[in-house]
């Protein structure tokens, strides 16, 4: 993924697990699923996640039945770095519509993780949301076999949604940021409280906004690299059947998706 960054940016079913390790910090534990990606969950989202794995799971065989093509949209929706969850919410649906319009709502369905993630993982981690993912995007069998395609988020579609032309784009996000603030309540509440401010805003989507700084997104191309691994191994799959990879709107080399970036939630709990 180094070259995908400019050079510059979860399956099987819970029944399956590496029994998990007990952390020090209680309902803490390390959950392995089949591509053998770790992370540090919570029990208290055991079931949440178990019952959305099922839910998707069975969202994607629907659609898969009407001949489509299953599509996952990988997009960053935290605000670390200088951003707002509310923008990249809008963002996200943007880019969704965005993408499904490019290649055809009756031939595609695009998976939106900030629409299903479901219901009870309020306050869960990005560990606890990227295992429950793993296991969607790896599938029973551990080839994404679900899957045709996965679109990584790049600075070309956040731009789009900001109107940025480039000519004068951090100018163009700092008039964004003050009409937003004059004009959406909630947004002032949040420049009001430091959550946000507009040099923080300014620099994240002018010069940051994409996959390359996110954690979930590190992780969602380390699992689509396994994926397609093991797919070029596999008499079922090969090279000629390897997950379609997307990054900012482009298709990528082989040498690009094949190389591995620094993992983001994934990991071991620390005891």
């Amino acid at each position: 993924m180094t070259r995908l960054f400019f050079a510059l940016t979860f399956a099987v079913t819970m029944l399956a697990l590496v029994s998990p390790q007990t952390a020090a910090a209680a309902g803490v534990v390390t959950a392995c699923t089949r591509l053998d990606i770790c992370y540090c969950v919570n029990t208290d989202y055991r079931d949440a996640i178990e019952a959305n794995v099922a839910r998707v799971r069975q969202l994607i065989a629907g659609k898969k039945a009407e001949g489509k093509a299953i599509g996952y949209l990988s997009i960053p929706l935290s605000p670390a770095g200088g951003g707002s969850f509310a923008i990249n919410s809008e963002i996200t649906a943007k880019v969704a519509d965005n993408v499904t319009a490019r290649f055809g709502a009756k031939s595609m369905f695009l998976l939106n993780p900030g629409v299903e993630a479901g219901d009870g993982m309020k306050g869960a981690s990005g560990a606890d949301f990227m295992y429950m993912w793993t296991q969607i995007l790896e599938g029973r069998m551990g080839l994404g076999e679900d899957f045709d395609a996965f679109y990584f988020t790049g600075p070309a579609d956040f731009g789009r949604y900001f109107g940025l032309t480039g000519q004068g784009d951090l100018e163009r996000l700092e008039a964004w940021f003050d009409t937003r603030a004059a004009q959406d309540p909630e947004f002032k509440k949040a420049v009001d409280r430091g959550d946000v401010t507009k040099a923080g805003f300014r620099n994240y989507y002018g010069l940051r906004a994409s996959v390359a700084y996110s954690y979930g997104s590190h992780d969602e191309w380390n699992i689509a690299r396994l994926i397609n691994a093991r797919r070029r191994g596999a008499t079922d799959f090969g090279i000629a059947n390897q997950l379609a990879i997307f990054f900012d709107g482009q298709p990528q080399s082989p040498g690009g998706y094949e190389d591995a970036t620094t993992p983001g939630d994934a990991g071991r709990c620390v005891k």
